[in-house]
């Protein structure tokens, strides 16, 4: 991948961490129930299941791993860090705070579950259908 696309990705990843920081104010999502909060978890979930398939399914088969790789890296540990600067140190939580925003902790680890198996999902079937 290209320095531009790393760029491009890093860039993607921090505005989608802006975009959910605004829609969460004024207490980033502390104001919902822990049940609206689920069902928002299960719904972004399927978004996000989602995603991985357009966007791996559109690339060439033999990057598809590599981009599933660093799209969960720019889509989990900036948003991480950015979540502990804000949650962590500026709201004061210090390391408590992925237990009280557990909402965030699970997509921590969405991407790498989702994008890195479509990949390899996509890859099996395309050298099935290939043979």
């Amino acid at each position: 991948m290209t320095v531009a696309k790393h760029i491009t990705l890093f860039v993607q990843g921090i505005s989608v961490w802006a975009l959910f920081w605004l829609a969460g104010l004024p207490d980033y999502y502390q104001q919902y129930s822990q049940v609206t909060m689920a069902v928002f978890c299960i719904l972004l979930s399927v978004v996000i299941s989602l995603a991985a398939l357009y966007f791996l399914r559109r690339g060439r088969p033999e990057t598809r791993l590599s981009r599933a790789i660093w799209i969960s890296f720019y889509f989990t540990v900036p948003l991480a860090i950015l979540d502990w600067l804000y949650c962590g140190v500026y709201l004061g939580h210090g390391a408590y705070f992925p237990v009280r925003y557990w909402y965030l902790t699970l997509f921590y680890f969405t991407p790498w579950l989702t994008f890195v198996p479509t990949a390899l999902l996509l890859r099996r079937n395309f050298e099935q259908n290939d043979a």
